[in-house]
Order: structure tokens, then sequence, then C-alpha cells
């Protein structure tokens, strides 16, 4: 390979650094099928850790700011959408100050505090973002089952339409079929009588039942049409 083909070929190298193998290997095919692999850890009972944050499992999805010691800027009944977009004033406020700040007094103890309000506001932001998710989950929810039920009518519909068409076929087909008195004419005239038969030896271009070939295939011909 010459070394203008080696600059060219890309290289497939992976962003993440690759799983320990010594791990992932308790966890093949043959050892799972035999009971060999890790068994998954205990679900916890008191309380865990998110993010270095302990978490107990009686608090609610979305905890209040008293309860992680947060100082709330908002009052309690309050208006997302409008409280969303002070916030969004306040912090580019506050980041046009701490930029006045760095260019003015870098070592200014300002700038730390401006530092606080903003990580303050950034943490007010999400909270409020957050209290949306549980709507969010229920109308995506809501989303998921109504295509359900759409997929599920177009199906229904489908098998009402193919089964129409299998009813109409059926009752085309029983249409076309004779009547009684069709059928008995039919005997008649296909079906000679037992006795004019009788002694008489049936010629070589009839049938079993003593009809001619020739007028049967006509028969059937004018019946087809």
């Amino acid at each position: 390979m010459t070394e203008q083909q080696q600059i060219t070929t890309p290289q497939n190298e992976s962003a993440l650094p690759l799983p320990p193998i010594q791990y992932i290997s308790l966890y093949s095919d043959e050892n799972i099928r035999r009971g060999r692999s890790l068994p998954p850890p205990a679900i916890p009972r008191d309380g865990y850790q998110m993010f270095g944050f302990p978490m107990n499992m009686d608090d609610a999805v979305i905890r209040p700011l008293e309860s992680q010691k947060i100082r709330r800027l908002h009052p309690c009944n309050y208006d997302h959408r409008r409280e969303l977009k002070k916030l969004n004033h306040s912090i580019l406020a506050s980041f046009l100050d701490l930029l006045d700040i760095l260019i003015k007094c870098p070592e200014s103890p300002r700038r730390q505090e401006k530092l606080e309000d903003i990580t303050l506001l950034f943490i007010h932001m999400h909270h409020l973002v957050n209290e949306f998710r549980p709507h969010q989950a229920r109308e995506t929810l809501r989303v998921m089952l109504e295509m359900q039920k759409r997929q599920r009518i177009e199906t229904a519909e489908r098998f009402q339409r193919h089964l129409d068409q299998a009813l109409d076929v059926l009752q085309q087909a029983a249409q076309t079929l004779p009547d009684e008195s069709q059928l008995e004419l039919m005997n008649k005239l296909l079906i000679p009588q037992q006795d004019t038969l009788r002694g008489e030896e049936i010629p070589k271009d009839t049938d079993i039942s003593g009809c001619s070939i020739k007028d049967k295939l006509m028969c059937d011909i004018i019946d087809a049409m």
C-alpha cells in the first residue's frame, strides 16, 4: 500500500474507549444460557446517589427547590412561560455584567458573585423546564396511543374490504349456479332413460351417460358463454 493510499484510507476509531473485555466476556450467549453471568445489582430500598446528590426512594419526581436547599427566586404560584422569559433576560443581563467585570477588573470579588448568580438562574430555568416533563410524558403517551389506534382502525378497514370482496365473489358464484328446474331439464336432456339403453350398444362417440361427447362439449361451451 502506497503512502497516498494510507493517507486517504479512513481510520475507523471510536470516540469512546472500548468496554473492558474481562467484563463483557462474562455476558456471552453461552454464559447467559448456562447461568454463569453475574446477576444485576439489587434494587435500592433506602436511597441512592445521582450525579453526586443523595436521592430517596420516596422523593417526588420533581423535587421542590426548598428540599434541595436552593433559594427560590419566583413565587409558588407563577406562570411558567412568563418566569422562563424573565430568567432568560436575567441570564443575558448577568452575562453582560460578567463580561464588563472581566474587562475592567478581572480580580474583583464581584466576578465570583456574578458566576454564582448565573448558576442560580440556570438552576431555576432547569427546574422550570423539568416541571414540564410529566406533561410531556403524558402528551407523548397520548400520541403513541393515537398512532396505535389509527393503525388498528386502518387494519380493521382493510380486513373489512377484503371480507366484502370475498363475499361478493361468493355471491356471484352462487348466482351462476343453476336452480332445481334447470338441473332437472339438464338431467332429462343429458341422461337417457334406462329402458332405451337396455340391450343397445352405446356408440363409441358417447360417454357412459349416453350423451354424445360432441353434444356435451357444445353444451359446456354454451354454458361458459
